[in-house]
């Protein structure tokens, strides 16, 4: 039976209602995602909707895209992390790309036939990519690339990589396929959240690839990709984090609901009262930032990225607070694969470094104060 095409918020959560949330604990045991999930997704126009109707996509606005990955967010975060690098990945081909790029990755991203990852971290560079190692060395036929990626999701299952090296002049984007020799893929397992995202290491050791592998204008990657890159990435996981404190919010009241102490339900206890009118508040305030930076990249508007910045924060600072709280809740209970809250607790911190650190968050918004005095 074929699965019904995602739309809008309302058929995501009928997506993820139906495919995602009564298997997700399973998943994050298992420490990845199945084909089957993959193939449903694929099926339901999950992967990269926003790309135009020519390459297969639905044109699909921001805003609706960030209340779709928060529903999938809501079910797994997993499964909303591979979302958001293969958007990543997508949005730089079609923004980036040649003409005959797009045409040549443009269906296959968006109907999930091949499946993107970002490659931007190193063992020795986080958020901080001055710190880049990675090297990209232009040839007579090409470019040669050499280096080690870590923390990259999805890279045990991704068919393309998006890989920032360093250029003689600057950092360069390149499309390297997983397929290219000297492309080397080593799992990253028994990690703290996001357990079923099948992270990797991945190791280029000259790895030839053609000239047009390098998207965007020579020189401009370390500035204009990269930079629009992140800020989708970022609201990706703005748009996740609303999603886990809406989870912690529904599994809470469930089982504030049902469970007695004294005879008395949970819920009628005032402490659990405040913690669950916090989530409620906190969920409607993350969600007002998600689509105001939303609606700013649908309008084109370059206060987008700061809005984002906002988002992000104000988002993942919520879920890993509520997370907490949850567990709290549910008592040793919530110590349990029986209840989502432990993996809400642990994907939650997730949330809080990737797509640029809560401390980098902090700096970088407190310097919008400052063009806000009087």
């Amino acid at each position: 039976m074929t699965t019904s095409r995602v739309t809008d918020r309302r058929s995501a959560r009928e997506f993820v209602d139906a495919h995602i949330v009564p298997h997700a604990d399973a998943w994050d045991l298992d420490g990845r995602v199945p084909e089957d999930l993959i193939r449903k997704a694929s099926e339901a126009g999950l992967w990269a909707p926003f790309l135009p109707e020519q390459y297969g996509g639905a044109g699909m606005d921001m805003v609706t895209l960030g209340e779709v990955h928060e529903e999938v967010g809501r079910g797994c975060s997993s499964v909303r992390s591979l979302l958001t690098v293969h958007t990543m990945l997508s949005w730089t081909v079609q923004r980036w790309a040649t003409p005959a790029q797009r045409e040549q990755w443009g269906p296959a991203l968006a109907s999930g036939a091949a499946l993107g990852a970002f490659c931007l971290s190193e063992p020795g560079a986080g958020s901080d990519t001055s710190g880049i190692t990675t090297t990209a060395t232009e040839t007579d036929r090409g470019w040669v690339i050499n280096g080690t990626k870590k923390w990259t999701t999805g890279g045990q299952r991704a068919d393309v990589f998006l890989v920032f090296a360093r250029t003689a002049s600057s950092i360069g984007a390149f499309l390297v396929p997983k397929d290219t020799p000297g492309v080397r893929v080593r799992p990253i397992e028994e990690i703290l959240g996001t357990r079923a995202s099948m992270l990797a290491e991945i190791t280029f050791a000259d790895v030839e690839v053609e000239r047009e592998a390098l998207l965007g204008p020579s020189g401009f990657t370390a500035g204009m990709v990269l930079t629009g890159t992140l800020d989708l990435g970022r609201y990706s996981v703005a748009a996740g984090s609303v999603g886990i404190v809406q989870g912690c919010l529904e599994a809470s009241a469930a089982y504030a609901a049902k469970r007695e102490v004294g005879g008395k339900p949970l819920r009628d206890l005032p402490l659990i009262q405040a913690k669950l009118s916090d989530m409620v508040t906190d969920a409607r305030a993350a969600r007002l930032l998600l689509a105001e930076a939303g609606r700013l990249k649908d309008a084109g508007d370059s206060a987008t990225l700061m809005a984002t910045w906002i988002a992000k924060y104000f988002a993942s600072t919520a879920a890993a607070k509520h997370a907490s709280e949850a567990v709290q809740i549910h008592g040793a209970n919530g110590f349990t694969p029986d209840y989502p809250v432990a993996r809400f607790y642990r994907d939650a911190k997730v949330m809080e470094i990737i797509e640029g650190s809560n401390e980098i968050q902090r700096m970088t918004i407190a310097g919008q104060a400052d063009r806000e005095k009087p």
